[in-house]
């Protein structure tokens, strides 16, 4: 697990997919409030192991390869929230391209399970993220999207700061659209911007 790429963020870590995580993210996509809002997520055990092991763990290295050539990235970006206590996967937290908006784009995107809703923790791995794509990362603007009627997911993107940009219907589901500028950013949090150097794996 050394070569593992990892983001402190206090009680948990955000960790890049490993083939164990597959059983964990299919289990949290059966959990009632995650399937309401993320459908699409919620496959067979034995999908959800080869879409981790052929797709969402290769498309990982490909992300850290097209930051240490200096490219803005264009795929997916997939991490994993974990307990450092237990090694407990507890959620995602990713970046990637939406498809229903206008390219190129990257969009972060999130869930928990319900046992750890309401702890500031899903906030917290969405900031370290973010943090991390402005300062390592060629990325000028992220965008975030959110169902008008899911209020937890619209308030975390209000307090990472994000800026409402409009409406946009995805799957006759009407969602609200924000975005968030690195130059904004550097204002908010008042951290230096430097340029992107080449991802290090933790």
């Amino acid at each position: 697990m050394s070569n593992i790429f990892t983001i402190d963020c206090g009680e948990f870590i955000l960790r890049e997919y490993i083939l164990e995580d597959a059983d964990s993210i299919y289990n949290l996509a059966l959990e009632e409030e995650i399937y309401r809002y993320l459908p699409e997520w919620r496959t067979t055990r034995e999908q959800r192991l080869i879409w981790v092991r052929d797709w969402e763990i290769p498309g990982n290295k490909a992300f850290f390869k097209t930051i240490s050539e200096g490219k803005v990235p264009e795929g997916y970006f997939r991490l994993g929230i974990v307990l450092k206590e237990s090694g407990k996967f507890i959620g995602w937290c990713c970046a990637g391209p939406k498809d229903e908006l206008p390219k190129p784009n990257t969009e972060i995107f999130y869930a928990i399970s319900k046992d750890y809703e309401g702890r500031g923790y899903v906030t917290k791995a969405a900031k370290a993220l973010i943090d991390y794509l402005f300062k390592e990362t060629n990325i000028e603007t992220l965008n975030a999207l959110a169902q008008i009627e899911n209020a937890g997911s619209n308030k975390v993107i209000q307090k990472c700061g994000f800026c409402y940009a409009g409406e946009i219907e995805i799957n006759n589901k009407m969602h609200y659209h924000y975005t968030l500028n690195k130059n904004e950013m550097s204002l908010q949090m008042n951290f230096p911007l430097r340029k992107p150097v080449k991802t290090r794996h933790k």
